[in-house]
């Protein structure tokens, strides 16, 4: 008979220390769930992930509930451990159990199967949570009893419940999760993502093209000019103005006027009337605020002007769509006509190129923060406009000017070399 309840004994430590597991398991297996793929599998109907989202919904409940249940277990497992030890050898035995207790509680019931359930969190925790969900309702007045002790000692302590827990992303957090999403996402579509997150920190300016390089219709002109001017254009949008491009009339699409280059005796009044009222841009307007005011508007073309109403350039739909797709030509260091590779591996580069058109080119890292263009750049470095061709080094990259005219830098040899710090160097005079 005693031998009989001493396998009683073994055989329910046995049991307890199973639900000693079970309970270390399914606490981490549900706290270690990714919260954004459990919404997603509750949004498509799995049933466990609904019951495991609702269970989290009150994590205080949950865990309080998981607590409960633990530690009972883990209580009675000793008051059974510590029998049977005495049993086996008298009052010398409760030493033996207090160890070997430890042992078997720390490696079966809470190290192995916490690290079960952090590697598979789902597995674990959605059949678990057929039993919790269960529990909670059985043992709902031990719980609510414990919480609200321990919800009282934490407003005793100033702690605010209120937002704990929000699974809301920051900018910066999103950018963090796409970039470690690894194979799940293509680069290409991780390039596009992280492209939209800095649609905020880009504005119009970054992307403008600069008024000296505006091509549009000058009313000043003679019809025959214009027309010649219109029949050979390149771009879809020109806009219009009056000996100044500051003195903007309106904006012509070449698709609105293919019929009237057929006629004769076309007029400028007839272009006129055939012209939209030009969409102004202030400077500075975030590119995902002007994305959104472009579709509010249904406008595709605008002009930047800044606080005096001064043309600064124009900005396009295009413009901002190629700083989250990319640009559409294949290789605009071979397009464009600011950049022209050299055999020796360097680029001369229009001083007028803007510094990020630049670096989406070439793949470069040329400071972004300051001046727009090549040339700002170099006579912000040298505090001075270059009255001769001089070298220096802006972030490793070696830039030699190349031809200077009316004060400003027309054009520059640019190849990166690494170097510690930056060097300012006269040109040898038969340059």
């Amino acid at each position: 008979m005693n031998e009989a309840s001493l396998t009683a004994l073994f055989f329910l430590l046995a049991i307890l220390i199973i639900l000693s597991a079970f309970f270390s398991g399914s606490e981490t297996g549900m706290m270690s769930l990714n919260r954004y793929r459990l919404k997603h599998m509750a949004k498509t109907g799995h049933k466990g992930a609904r019951r495991a989202q609702k269970l989290l919904q009150r994590t205080d409940q949950l865990i309080g509930v998981i607590l409960i249940g633990n530690n009972f277990v883990n209580i009675f497992a000793s008051s059974i451990a510590t029998v049977i030890a005495m049993r086996l050898w008298g009052d010398a035995g409760i030493a033996v159990a207090t160890l070997a207790l430890t042992i078997i509680i720390l490696v079966f019931a809470e190290v192995t199967p916490k690290t079960l359930a952090a590697l598979f969190p789902e597995k674990v925790a959605f059949p678990a949570s057929h039993v919790l969900a269960v529990l909670l309702k059985v043992l709902y007045p031990a719980v609510w009893t414990v919480n609200l002790f321990t919800n009282a000692i934490l407003r005793f302590l100033r702690v605010s419940m209120e937002g704990a827990g929000s699974d809301h992303l920051s900018q910066e957090e999103l950018r963090t999760v796409v970039n470690e999403s690894g194979s799940l996402i293509s680069s290409r579509h991780k390039d596009m993502l992280v492209s939209i997150l800095d649609l905020e920190k880009v504005t119009v300016n970054d992307i403008l093209i600069p008024r000296n390089e505006i091509v549009g219709v000058d009313l000043d002109d003679d019809i025959e000019h214009i027309l010649r001017q219109l029949r050979s254009s390149q771009h879809t949008r020109l806009p219009i103005y009056k000996g100044d491009i500051n003195n903007v009339q309106g904006v012509l699409h070449l698709r609105n006027i293919s019929r009237l280059l057929l006629q004769e005796n076309v007029t400028k009044a007839m272009l006129m009337q055939l012209s939209r009222e030009p969409y102004f841009i202030p400077e500075n307007t975030s590119l995902h605020t002007q994305l959104i005011n472009f579709q509010k508007a249904k406008r595709r073309f605008g002009i930047v002007v800044d606080e005096y109403g001064e043309v600064l350039g124009i900005a396009t739909l295009e413009d901002i769509l190629e700083e989250i797709v990319g640009d559409f030509t294949t290789d605009y260091s071979e397009t464009s006509p600011d950049i022209i590779p050299q055999e020796d591996g360097t680029f001369i580069i229009d001083g007028s190129a803007a510094v990020r058109s630049i670096n989406k080119s070439l793949n470069w890292k040329l400071p972004t923060g300051g001046p727009k263009t090549l040339n700002g750049l170099i006579t912000e470095k040298l505090e001075a406009i270059p009255e001769t061709n001089v070298c220096l080094v802006i972030h490793g990259y070696r830039i030699e000017v190349l031809q200077i005219k009316d004060n400003v830098v027309k054009a520059a040899i640019v190849h990166p070399i690494p170097r510690k710090r930056s060097l300012i160097r006269q040109s040898p005079p038969d340059l």
